[in-house]
């Protein structure tokens, strides 16, 4: 089977919505993919965030294979040994109390949303006004689905399906003053990520992050994050909110939670959760056996190899060499992100698209996102001599789009 009969195949039964990247996968094995035609990939999106320990990670296969002859799923109207042990840990590294698992992001999104207009309703029940609305940011992403699709501050992803959740209302980004303006006793949840991820990879200001806390607290609203592409450690804390010295009252999580299988969670408070009883939300997947003995591992690796430290230190020596780049190319307008969460902020779209293709002719991955951005999201067993061959490339790459430019613009005059 090639390329060509795959892409064939596809055509003629799957809904056109994803813009595939030209490779035929075979298999991993570390940092590193290869396709079915033989070609070695370093890639530095890892399946766009989930695989943090690289592909075919031995520990991680050992767990999968032997989890898989007793028992892959049995529904939550049985217990099995993993989804308490799972929630324990998710609970001690987090700052919360209780947990409650799903099978995605935008899963886990959805239900937070519930939990916030559930939990309003619970402590209003005497109060003459109601709190319903949601407070979300521009340029954010939290997922497809419609309540995800409601509190997604980008036009691009909401237009074709309008109209959507009503009480949203949108924030400028990081911009205090417009917070408060728009904060007041009807609101139920203030909602963002940390680091918004299609958006560019921009970290919230520890200002904004802290007046989010202080309003949510003061008024009994909830602060609710999306640590869905920033947690379990891809910041270099387990949580990029415990870079701001604030704990959330509902936290989302899902890409590298079990490494590579369908897993996301909703972390909440004591008090959050008392508004919930049997019946109000459920899931037919979310918290199978097989992923939750994975999950486990995966913490087990993070703690055991000491990941947190290494994605820390690595992301310093990553963002480092992008920052050296940048004064060395003029197309280079940011360098930003949190651990091995990166990005290079480039002057032009077409630039950043062309950047991609090429780096990719060079056998690595990397994606763009809000247009102009290339985001880098390596494995957290990378190496430095990874980043030194990907910082390598991509000079190499500005280079000659440069010269390209140059070219056009002189052909042109």
């Amino acid at each position: 089977m090639n390329l060509s009969s795959v892409k064939k195949a596809e055509s003629e039964v799957l809904l056109p919505t994803y813009d595939r990247l030209q490779i035929l996968v075979d298999h991993g094995a570390g940092v590193y993919l290869y396709g079915a035609d033989g070609r070695k990939y370093l890639d530095f999106l890892s399946g766009i965030g989930v695989n943090a320990l690289g592909y075919s990670h031995p520990a991680l296969t050992k767990v999968l294979t032997t989890q898989a002859k007793k028992l892959v799923h049995v529904s939550n109207l049985f217990f099995h040994p993993y989804t308490a042990e799972l929630a324990k840990r998710l609970a001690k590294i987090s700052g919360l109390d209780r947990v409650f698992f799903t099978n995605s992001g935008t899963e886990a999104w959805e239900g937070a949303l519930k939990f916030a207009r559930a939990y309003a309703q619970h402590v209003n029940q005497n109060g003459s006004k109601p709190r319903w609305r949601i407070l979300a940011l521009e340029n954010s992403f939290h997922g497809r689905t419609m309540g995800s699709l409601a509190t997604t501050g980008q036009q691009k992803y909401q237009k074709p399906f309008v109209p959507l959740m009503p009480g949203v209302e949108f924030v400028r980004f990081n911009d205090v003053a417009d917070l408060k303006a728009k904060f007041d006793d009807t609101v139920c949840a203030v909602c963002m990520e940390p680091v918004q991820g299609e958006g560019g990879v921009r970290p919230i200001s520890k200002e904004f992050m802290v007046a989010a806390r202080e309003l949510t607290k003061k008024s009994g609203a909830l602060l609710i994050l999306d640590e869905i592409q920033s947690g379990m450690g891809r910041t270099g804390k387990y949580f990029a909110y415990q870079h701001y010295g604030v704990v959330p009252d509902v936290v989302t999580l899902a890409k590298p939670i079990a490494g590579g299988l369908p897993l996301g969670a909703i972390l909440t408070t004591h008090e959050v959760s008392s508004c919930l009883h049997p019946g109000m939300h459920g899931t037919t997947f979310g918290g199978g056996p097989l992923a939750c003995a994975v999950a486990l591992e995966v913490l087990n690796v993070i703690e055991k190899k000491k990941l947190l430290a290494h994605v820390e230190k690595l992301g310093v020596y990553f963002r480092k060499q992008l920052a050296g780049l940048q004064k060395k190319h003029c197309c280079i307008k940011d360098v930003r992100g949190l651990g091995l969460f990166v990005a290079a902020e480039l002057h032009s779209a077409d630039m950043a698209k062309a950047a991609v293709a090429a780096m990719l002719e060079r056998n690595i991955i990397i994606n763009r996102t809000n247009e102009t951005v290339l985001r880098f999201l390596p494995p957290y067993i990378v190496e430095k001599k990874h980043i030194d061959q990907v910082i390598k490339a991509l000079d190499q790459v500005l280079v000659g789009l440069s010269v390209n430019a140059d070219k056009r613009a002189k052909a042109s005059a």
